[in-house]
């Protein structure tokens, strides 16, 4: 829908001429949200994000690249290397449900680099 969206300001010349834009946009709305994240305000942070989700859609239409395609390739490589993680994990007899942060994050740049 954010896609379709910025198609149709687009149709009209309401858009960045290039990604340069969308990218210092993607730029502030993080800043927002990091504004918003120590308030404890769920509303605040839903609008923040939220704005922030529709700039990456921006940026993304302004790369001519599909945000649903980006976003499935992420999930399969993110699923893909946490499967890496559990078998890295079973295979050293990690107990991933028990394992610290530190401990997962060292098994998660262990896959990574194996899949570069």
């Amino acid at each position: 829908m954010a896609y379709r969206l910025q198609e149709r300001a687009a149709g009209v010349g309401f858009d960045w001429p290039d990604a340069k834009g969308p990218m210092e946009k993607v730029k502030e709305e993080i800043a927002e949200l990091e504004r918003e994240a120590g308030t404890g305000k769920r509303e605040r942070l839903a609008d923040e994000l939220g704005d922030l989700l529709f700039a990456v859609v921006n940026l993304a239409r302004k790369l001519e690249i599909d945000p649903r395609a980006a976003l499935g390739q992420a999930n399969d490589k993110f699923r893909r290397r946490f499967e890496g993680v559990e078998r890295l994990a079973a295979e050293r007899g990690v107990d991933i449900g028990r394992a610290s942060l530190e401990q997962l994050d060292r098994l998660w740049n262990e896959v990574k680099a194996q899949s570069l």
